[in-house]
């Protein structure tokens, strides 16, 4: 009997729809499946290539399916989408997981261990509360402000709010002193919510040794090591720290034809919570580390010289995700040359 050569899947909450290749790419099997059948299913097939898309339950499934023996191949559903042919439904989009997974210079997802999944979710949990704060800050400023309370942005005018609010002077409702005296408790409380979150990851980091190593990188802190770990891992899956660039969005956008160069901003791809981070942290590095003598602050400054506040920033941050490969692959400790 032909042995299946490649598994595609086409994943769902409950169902999960399979379509077996051979090796001449014809069709031997076509089922749907529950979850647990499934496993049971892969467990007793003989070693094949299993190929899926990279979304919900992917990594965990890559996992299983790699303990049973099998090559997992896990592929961006963009990548995916230009072989579904006509109609579209399970079965179609499982025969072309098949195909898309079978291309000779197909790019792929690096599988995730637990470890990074866990990491990832505790930056997704901080990163929810980060926007609920940001919008409670709005909030208080935009009720003072409707009742011609100006007040300047940032952290030093919500410390002083409760002395605001008590201080009879400031001609506000009494009413309108208790909804802002209720956001500044809700903020306080998410406040100490991504400080626990923080608590969280950076006991789990203790465990990685890279995030030691990526930390002491100039602009590179808990969070962003912490991001690079779960959405990289030990980025052996890019060629050169360029490809790696280009993966987070920090490289320009291209828009060539009829052999004219067209170079445009950066092309925001990839993890945008990463990318942002490494801009911040980019931003931090020209902010601290003006004045310096070593290689890579003269770099800097000849950059700002002729170059936009944006721009600089942004290569800046293309630099230390180049350096941060760098670490991760080779192993070393950074250093600046002097």
């Amino acid at each position: 009997m032909t042995s299946i050569e490649t598994l595609g899947i086409d994943l769902g909450k409950r169902s999960l729809h399979v379509i077996g290749w051979d090796e001449g790419e014809q069709q031997i099997k076509k089922a749907k499946f529950s979850r647990n059948k499934l496993l049971e299913f892969i467990a007793q097939l003989p070693p094949c290539t299993v190929a899926m898309e990279g979304c919900a339950g992917a990594h965990w499934l890559a996992r299983k399916c790699q303990s049973s023996g099998h090559k997992v191949k896990l592929l961006p559903a963009q990548f995916v989408k230009p072989y579904v042919k006509s109609n579209k439904n399970d079965y179609i989009d499982a025969e072309a997981i098949c195909e898309a997974s079978r291309r000779p210079r197909m790019r792929f997802i690096q599988i995730k261990n637990e470890q990074q999944q866990l990491i990832s979710a505790w930056c997704r949990i901080r990163e929810g509360y980060v926007v609920q704060k940001n919008a409670t800050s709005n909030k208080i400023h935009a009720f003072l402000l409707e009742f011609g309370v100006p007040q300047a942005k940032g952290k030093k005018t919500l410390n002083h709010l409760p002395e605001l609010l008590e201080d009879a002077n400031v001609s506000i409702p009494d009413a309108l002193r208790v909804v802002l005296d209720t956001l500044y408790q809700d903020y306080k409380a998410l406040k100490g919510q991504i400080q626990q979150v923080e608590r969280h990851l950076a006991e789990l980091l203790k465990t990685e040794p890279v995030a030691q190593r990526l930390q002491e990188i100039p602009g590179v802190g808990l969070i962003t090591s912490a991001l690079l770990i779960a959405k990289v891992g030990d980025g052996r899956q890019f060629k050169s720290a360029r490809d790696m660039a280009a993966w987070i969005g920090l490289v320009p956008r291209q828009h060539s034809t009829g052999g004219k160069d067209t170079l445009l901003g950066i092309s925001k791809r990839g993890n945008s919570q990463l990318r942002r981070c490494l801009i911040h942290g980019a931003r931090s590095v020209i902010q601290w580390h003006q004045g310096r003598t070593d290689l890579w602050s003269g770099w800097l400054q000849r950059l700002k010289a002729h170059k936009a506040a944006n721009i600089v920033c942004c290569a800046l941050a293309n630099k230390l995700a180049r350096i941060a490969w760098a670490i991760m692959t080779s192993g070393q400790r950074f250093k600046v040359m002097a």
